[in-house]
């Protein structure tokens, strides 16, 4: 289990996340939802060690981010590194020699061509496929059905229930509700750097209800349409 305890994160003197507490099992899928801003990508990179944060995170890893696979919302990648050679080096990383790419390649990726000439969509599955590869136990998904066709988000989802199949924790975020509401056995709302709503399944048509409220309140309204 990752038990997160009074987490938080400041900016200067901005406050980002204000003592949030989690906990993820393993074999459960957790959704967080939120608006832009709510402090989403910063609660991740802290999980994922990238950011410094008062507090605690604790795991049953020696380190949790040599086990963890977190596919960014943009990922970036080097120049003149070919879709192939970016697999490579994440396997290397974690000691995997396993290099027989093209056979698992099932989003049809160019892999002889450099990742800063794919599109948005394929930077995307190229990123999810490297921390797949990996064999990580804990996966953070930042936005991951953003930007990619219908076809992908349906093999995104199938991938997501073979990993809590295999008994993986996966955390994803969102600030759309319904593309987490079919997947995640447990959805956190986000608002300010606070966790302001936890949801079983049972409680998702509320969360939604709240979160709508929230985000579109009387705003049509007022472009007298």
């Amino acid at each position: 289990m990752i038990a997160i305890t009074n987490l938080r994160k400041h900016y200067g003197k901005k406050e980002v996340l204000k003592g949030i507490s989690l906990e993820f099992e393993p074999g459960n899928v957790y959704g967080v939802v939120g608006k832009n801003g709510a402090g989403k990508t910063t609660l991740f990179n802290c999980i994922a060690g990238l950011d410094r944060y008062g507090g605690d995170i604790s795991s049953p890893y020696d380190e949790l981010k040599n086990h963890l696979g977190f596919l960014e919302t943009n990922p970036q990648f080097m120049s003149l590194i070919t879709g192939r050679e970016y697999l490579k080096l994440y396997c290397i990383a974690r000691g995997i020699k396993d290099e027989d790419f093209d056979s698992r390649n099932i989003f049809a990726l160019p892999l002889g061509e450099y990742a800063t000439s794919y599109s948005t969509g394929m930077k995307k599955k190229l990123a999810l496929m490297a921390v797949l590869l990996q064999k990580n136990e804990v996966f953070i998904l930042d936005e991951p059905f953003n930007g990619v066709d219908i076809q992908s988000n349906i093999m995104i989802s199938a991938i997501i229930d073979e990993l809590r199949r295999r008994g993986k924790t996966v955390i994803i975020s969102s600030h759309i509700f319904s593309t987490l509401s079919d997947t995640c056995d447990k959805i956190f709302l986000m608002k300010d750097g606070v966790i302001s709503k936890r949801a079983t399944k049972e409680q998702y048509a509320a969360l939604e209800a709240e979160m709508m409220n929230d985000i579109v309140g009387g705003e049509v309204e007022r472009l007298m349409l």
